[in-house]
């Protein structure tokens, strides 16, 4: 697969990485105390105020859009690595791949199930068990029934 280069791509991940870095915060501390410093001589005048102020509004602005556009590849490659997880592993629900796609109502609903299935798992004697989303009611039953009937063999 040829990879396309995109400008605003490379330049927003090198914008990222340079604004992240300790060299940027000591110059935006920098650039703060000679403005400070340079108060009296302007006699602190509105001119003096309104350079500081258009100044951060404007890399403010602009820095919402980069970190932004950097949180929500993070995001999509994080949620790429756990789909993977999720397909690749036998005991997991497939049901869960892409569930950031479901309306708040249905997450709601999901979370409801999770805190019956926490519920559930406390009543086990060992931590490790585990249960997916498809089978976790019939796991229980079935580990329900083995335990009963093994300490009635034991009696």
């Amino acid at each position: 697969m040829k990879k396309k280069i995109n400008y605003f791509e490379r330049f927003s991940n090198w914008a990222t990485a340079a604004t992240g870095s300790s060299a940027a915060f000591i110059i935006a501390a920098s650039t703060i105390v000679v403005w400070a410093v340079t108060g009296p001589v302007f006699h602190y005048s509105e001119t003096w105020q309104l350079i500081i102020n258009t100044g951060t509004t404007i890399i403010t602005f602009l820095m919402v859009f980069l970190i932004q556009k950097a949180q929500n590849k993070d995001s999509k490659a994080v949620h790429l690595k756990l789909n993977e997880l999720l397909a690749s592993h036998e005991g997991t629900s497939n049901r869960m791949v892409n569930i950031e796609d479901l309306t708040e109502e249905e997450l709601d609903h999901l979370y409801k199930f999770y805190i019956r299935l926490s519920e559930l798992a406390q009543k086990e004697s060992d931590i490790t068990k585990t249960h997916s989303i498809d089978a976790a009611r019939a796991n229980q039953q079935n580990k329900s029934k083995r335990y009963t009937r093994s300490n009635k063999n034991s009696e």
